[in-house]
């Protein structure tokens, strides 16, 4: 039987992002994102919002970029995988929680301390990758549409 764990989200840092260096030598970011859903309840045809708050772990490069770059409340776009982290408490109760693992992060909107080597383009939001920090282009053939 094939499987496939691939998470894709945008949301909002609820915090600076957590750096550590690893005695390996390897770098990883801890950010905790906010994610907002909004809907309609079929039942009082009202308005709800619902918020799912999730860790993300970055590693590599990536990690430095982050650290650099990013701050609470910037938006950013995850593209990862799901991992189940279990551990025992202090009472021995048994705990459980999802976190992703990040393979791109790529930074929404403009930042508040946005440095000449990752400020935003007219052109797109800059992502953070193993390469550095890039800027995403326009859409191709914007003008060639047949429509």
């Amino acid at each position: 039987m094939a499987s496939f764990n691939k998470v894709v989200i945008i949301g909002n840092l609820t915090r600076d992002p957590e750096y550590r260096q690893l005695p390996s030598g390897g770098a990883v970011c801890r950010l905790g994102i906010a994610s907002n859903r909004q809907f309609k309840n079929k039942q009082t045809n009202a308005m709800m919002s619902e918020v799912c708050f999730i860790d993300v772990d970055v590693w590599g490069p990536q990690a430095d970029t982050c650290r650099q770059y990013l701050q609470k409340g910037r938006a950013v776009l995850i593209e990862g995988r799901l991992k189940l982290d279990s551990w025992k408490d202090s009472d021995g109760s048994q705990r459980s929680k999802h976190t992703i693992v990040s393979e791109s992060v790529v930074f929404l909107g403009a930042g508040q301390g946005a440095q000449a080597g990752a400020t935003q383009s007219a052109t797109g939001p800059a992502v953070a990758s193993a390469e550095g920090v890039s800027f995403k282009d326009e859409p191709p053939f914007e003008d060639d549409l047949p429509f």
